[in-house]
C-alpha cells in the first residue's frame, strides 16, 4: 500500500448520534455496556466514545501516532506500526507489563482484567479492513462526515480547507498533525482542544525520542530488563491465581453456610 491513511473527526459536524461508537461495537464484536454511549468511556469493551462538552460532541479513541510511544516501550513486540498507519496490537506477543498504558500520551490503551491472559485493548483504525479496500467502521457508519476516512495527506488538506473557508467555526489549529510527533487521527473543534478533554501542552517532538533520550542514561537497567519483566509476568499471574483461588473458597464457604 503506496499511501498511509488517516481519520479525521470534525467536532463541528458531529450530531452524537452515536453510530461510530455503535459501528465500532459491532465490527469489533465488544460487549454492549450497561451505560448510555454518552456515558460511557474507553475501556476493553468500548474503543471509541462520544463525550458531551456543553453542546459540543466530541470522541475520543486510538491517535495512531507516526512514532507510537506504545510501539517504542513495548520489549515483546507486541505493538506494531502497520503499512495502513495504524498502530496495531498481538496479545499472542503481550506479556502484561502494561508500560503501554503508562507510555501513551493520550492515555488510550486499556487492559482486561477479567482474563487470565494478560490483553490490552484499544481501536487498530480497522486495520484488516483497510487492507481489503473497505474503510472503518466508525467513519463508514457516521451519517454527517463528522468522521471522515481518506488518505492521510489528503484529510490533512481537507482539515486545512475547512479552516481556511470557516475561521468563525474553528479554533485555528488541527489537534494531531504536530502532538507528539504526528498522528493518523486529526481532530477539528470550534474551541480549545482542552476544552474537549484532549491532552493539551503535548510537545512536538516524537514521544519515542524522549524515552530514548531517558533510556540512555540508565543502560545497567536494561540489561536486566528482561529478567525483570519475566519475574513480574510470573508474579502476575500468580497474583491472579491465588485472587482465583481465594475467590472460590469464599463461594463455597457462603454456599456452605446457606445450606
Amino acid at each position: 500500500m503506496s499511501k498511509q491513511k488517516g481519520i479525521l473527526f470534525d467536532a463541528t459536524l458531529c450530531i452524537g448520534c452515536g453510530a461510530c461508537y455503535e459501528g465500532c461495537k459491532q465490527k469489533n464484536k465488544l460487549t454492549q455496556t450497561n451505560k448510555d454511549f454518552l456515558s460511557d468511556h474507553l475501556s476493553d469493551d468500548t474503543y471509541t466514545t462520544i463525550e458531551l462538552y456543553g453542546d459540543i460532541y466530541a470522541r475520543k479513541l486510538c491517535m495512531h501516532c507516526d512514532e507510537p510511544t506504545c510501539v517504542s516501550v513495548c520489549p515483546v513486540g507486541a505493538f506494531s506500526k502497520s503499512e495502513t498507519g495504524a498502530v496495531v496490537y498481538d496479545g499472542n506477543k503481550c506479556i502484561g507489563c502494561r508500560y503501554c498504558m503508562q507510555a501513551c500520551p493520550h492515555k488510550v490503551p486499556r487492559y482486561k482484567w477479567e482474563t487470565a491472559k494478560p490483553v490490552i485493548c484499544k481501536c487498530n483504525m480497522c486495520d484488516e479492513r483497510i487492507k481489503i479496500g473497505k474503510i472503518p467502521a466508525c467513519a463508514e457508519a457516521c451519517p454527517t462526515e463528522a468522521t471522515l476516512f481518506g488518505d492521510l495527506d489528503d484529510i490533512i488538506q481537507v482539515a486545512k480547507r475547512r479552516i481556511k473557508e470557516n475561521k468563525r467555526n474553528y479554533y485555528p489549529h488541527i489537534y494531531g498533525l504536530e502532538e507528539a510527533g504526528g498522528s493518523h487521527v486529526l481532530i477539528l473543534s470550534p474551541v480549545p482542544f482542552e476544552k474537549l478533554g484532549y491532552t493539551p501542552h503535548l510537545p512536538k517532538e516524537p514521544m519515542p525520542m524522549l524515552t530514548m533520550n531517558a533510556m540512555d542514561k540508565i543502560p545497567p537497567i536494561i540489561g536486566v530488563g528482561g529478567l525483570f519483566l519475566g519475574g513480574m509476568f510470573w508474579l502476575t499471574k500468580r497474583k491472579n491465581q491465588i485472587a482465583r483461588e481465594e475467590a472460590g473458597k469464599k463461594k463455597e464457604l457462603q454456599n456452605h453456610e446457606s445450606r
